[in-house]
């Protein structure tokens, strides 16, 4: 049971291309954002559909290879951790950010005829 403890899983389409961060340590980040949508009918009977958005990060290899294919509106599936963290933002301000941190990515999307 521990190795299912803190998993999500989620398909989606991403939102933007992934933007690779490289460090001055020789560490690659990657950040990206995937959106999620499910749709109901409410008590009117009237389809509604509801997106949500996902903040993703991945270090690594993972993330070189993110940062060159994830581009926007792929649809792809990850598999990761959910973490929460604090940071600062340019005025100082303390901001809270949740993110999925990849450790596994499937392409979803058909292979483009050339």
């Amino acid at each position: 049971m521990n190795s299912i403890r803190n998993q999500v899983q989620l398909i989606g389409h991403l939102g933007k291309d992934a933007e690779l961060k490289k460090f001055d340590s020789g560490k690659v980040a990657v950040n990206a954002q995937i959106a999620t949508s499910e749709s109901y009918k409410n008590k009117n009977g009237e389809k509604v559909e509801e997106t949500q958005w996902h903040n993703l990060t991945a270090w690594g290899k993972t993330a070189e290879i993110m940062g060159m294919y994830f581009k926007k509106g792929k649809q792809v599936a990850v598999s990761g951790k959910l973490c929460h963290r604090t940071y600062k933002d340019k005025e100082g301000r303390d901001r809270n950010i949740t993110e999925i941190q990849v450790s596994e990515f499937t392409f979803l999307d058909k292979k483009e005829v050339n």
